[in-house]
């Protein structure tokens, strides 16, 4: 190394005046290097605090977004950005969810609760510039019942008059379904039977309209595998449009100006983001890439709880976690399996141990209390009678009986959940069960095909009564997957919808439930709360039983 030369012996020093000058030259170099260099001398600018200053929200969805056609979706992740672009007939107030205006800016009810007549707004506008009408919706309704594009929610219409009967081919003239265009800005809905929910039901993305214009020229408009719905060729009518999507990474809307309620907007965009491990997504959180999170490992409930409850949101949450059987193949199209299974869960140590008391033990499909109906029926924890079963089955003690494959989506979480579910069945049954986990879109492919012996599944309600989770394994359901059918079951749950006598109403629930329960083409494992991490800037986000949150009432501070 050079050396400097050292001072004269005399002890000669500069002047301080020279002294400051050669301070101050140090610092506006030093302040150079750090503009040069933003990294080592400023702190970054994170995502979080970037979208705060831009009213950009991140959000962590969970799972991979298969599809954005609202005829076709399935997954609470697929609804989470659907509910940015479009919006339905009625919309929903962001603290409670009760109705409120959508496309339809009035209402009137029949006295005898069947007929609904809707007035459109004038300036509900498609993100084309074309104005929204009430033929887009009849459109759009023709277009989900109609058998050949196989919509799963396809059944949730069925409560409009004969729609049942155009979607199974026996009456082939959709002029005959309860939905009819008066003029470009009035729509009347016949239904069936009275129902009381019938307003938040068509809140859901079963019910949004469909610019058919647009989907016919990528393809046809009843068949899968039309990709209009790609950026730069959807066209969507709520309060954000498509920018981009980018599959496995993010899903990019901004918001649509020509929206009828724009003005009240706050948000600029809104970047999705399919985060399939859920100790991925709480890094992303912590490091300030997201303002909320999907889930919270489980394992880290604890620490959050005792170092910052501020972020740890458990909120109420319509659900329930299940795992479905295939009984159409054996040994699960025995009963007697699938009875032993189900009795063999210990549902409170998974709730408790595992699930560190977040999550309430699930004995039933139907969450205790909705709407006022609690189910009698239960599936207890019942070792002896369990391993009777599987005795009378001809497997006793688990002998002779093939290993079973159980199916999860990858999730750090439900590998958890699955292998105490494995070691339950192996340590007091004597059952091998193989685990495979698979992404979300190739695990539903199987869920569809059939192609799975046990399979995770859960269900979110989508409005507030028992039928949003008893219709989903009626034998015509495009939900069901599990090929068990019961006449009897349709038949209580048929009854029940056009019984307008509350207990009497219940009462066929329990029936319902009782003949589910016996045949266990379902293990119920718990009730949800939905547990999940939350930046304190954001704001309009409320704890709602469904966990709909409407974008137009979000913001974000600093």
């Amino acid at each position: 190394m050079r050396r400097l030369p050292r001072p004269p012996a005399s002890g000669f020093r500069p002047p301080s005046s020279v002294l400051r000058l050669l301070v101050s030259g140090l610092r506006v170099l030093a302040s150079g290097l750090c503009l040069l260099s933003a990294a080592g001398c400023l702190k970054r600018e994170t995502a979080v605090q970037r979208g705060n200053r831009e009213q950009v929200l991140h959000r962590g969805i969970g799972n991979e977004v298969t599809e954005l056609d609202p005829h076709l979706v399935t997954g609470v992740a697929e609804g989470n950005v659907l509910r940015a672009l479009f919006e339905g007939l009625v919309a929903e107030d962001p603290v409670d969810l009760h109705p409120v205006p959508g496309v339809a800016e009035r209402w009137d009810v029949s006295t005898d609760g069947l007929v609904y007549t809707f007035q459109l707004r004038a300036d509900a506008r498609w993100s084309n510039g074309a104005t929204v009408t009430a033929q887009d919706f009849v459109a759009a309704y023709r277009r989900i019942l109609t058998p050949t594009l196989a919509a799963d929610y396809a059944n949730m219409l069925y409560i409009l008059q004969s729609a049942e009967a155009f979607h199974k081919g026996s009456a082939p003239d959709f002029a005959q379904v309860g939905a009819v265009a008066v003029d470009a800005r009035t729509l009347r809905l016949t239904l069936e039977h009275p129902a009381p929910y019938f307003l938040s039901l068509i809140t859901n993305p079963p019910w949004y309209p469909v610019p058919l214009a647009t989907i016919e020229k990528h393809g046809s408009a009843y068949q899968r595998g039309n990709s209009w719905t790609r950026p730069g060729r959807i066209v969507t009518n709520g309060p954000f449009g498509l920018t981009k999507w980018t599959p496995n990474q993010v899903i990019v809307v901004e918001k649509f100006p020509g929206y009828w309620d724009a003005a009240i907007v706050r948000l600029k965009a809104i970047h999705f983001y399919p985060i399939d491990s859920v100790d991925a997504e709480e890094r992303a959180f912590r490091a300030g890439q997201l303002h909320l999170t999907e889930f919270a490992p489980v394992s880290k409930i604890d620490a959050y709880r005792r170092d910052s409850p501020q972020l740890l949101r458990l909120d109420p949450y319509l659900g329930t976690y299940f795992y479905r059987f295939n009984t159409r193949r054996p040994p699960l199209n025995d009963v007697r399996v699938r009875r032993a299974l189900a009795l063999a869960v210990d549902r409170g140590a998974i709730a408790t141990k595992i699930l560190r008391g977040a999550q309430r033990p699930a004995f039933a499909l139907t969450p205790p209390g909705t709407a006022g109906y609690t189910a009698a029926a239960g599936i207890p924890l019942d070792l002896i009678a369990a391993r009777q079963l599987l005795k009378e089955a001809g497997f006793d003690g688990g002998k002779g009986l093939p290993a079973i494959d159980l199916l999860y989506n990858s999730s750090e979480n439900h590998r958890v959940i699955a292998e105490a579910l494995q070691e339950m069945w192996r340590r007091d049954l004597g059952v091998e069960v193989r685990l495979t986990n698979q992404e979300l879109k190739v695990a539903h492919a199987a869920r569809r095909a059939g192609d799975f012996q046990i399979i995770r599944s859960d269900w979110v309600g989508d409005y507030l009564d028992p039928a949003t989770f008893l219709d989903i394994l009626r034998s015509d359901s495009g939900n069901n997957y599990t090929g068990w059918a019961n006449p009897n079951y349709d038949a209580a749950l048929f009854a029940a919808a056009r019984t307008t006598d509350s207990a009497a109403r219940h009462a066929l629930f329990q029936q319902a439930e009782a003949l589910l329960l016996e045949a266990a083409p379902i293990i119920p494992l718990f009730h949800y709360t939905h547990i999940f991490l939350l930046q304190p800037s954001v704001k309009g986000w409320h704890p709602t039983l469904l966990d709909h949150h409407p974008y137009k009432h979000v913001w974000l501070e600093k």
